[in-house]
């Protein structure tokens, strides 16, 4: 499975999810600073699944219609981070047939998958 990761995504997600063997191209590292529409691009272009923390992908995806591979959203607040990585990483490895062409959202206690 392939992620994308957008600069708003805590990196701590990034590298738990490369040492768990996934392949993980953080936006900072190929094109820092890029507008959203242009992330979203490069995700479709390459399939892979989005990873982010702002809620605007969700917007973008839904009112554009824009085809995507995916695309999960990270919702943690500030006293909960402790276990943001754990979290996506355990999601991903229990549900990849889920998480192709879905919007994903991932909170403390709660995921929702939509279509």
């Amino acid at each position: 499975m392939l992620f994308l990761a957008d600069e708003s995504c805590d990196f701590a997600i990034v590298r738990a999810l490369r040492t768990a063997g996934y392949d993980v191209k953080a936006v900072r590292d190929v094109s820092r600073g890029a507008p959203d529409d242009e992330v979203i691009k490069l995700s479709v272009r390459e399939s892979r699944t989005l990873l982010t923390e702002d809620k605007d992908f969700g917007q973008l995806v839904f009112a554009s219609a824009a085809k995507s591979p995916g695309v999960i959203l990270v919702r943690f607040p500030a006293h909960a981070r402790q276990n943001i990585a754990k979290m996506v990483v355990e999601f991903v490895g229990n549900n990849s047939s889920k998480i192709e062409s879905h919007f994903i959202v991932i909170q403390p206690g709660r995921i929702r998958i939509s279509e």
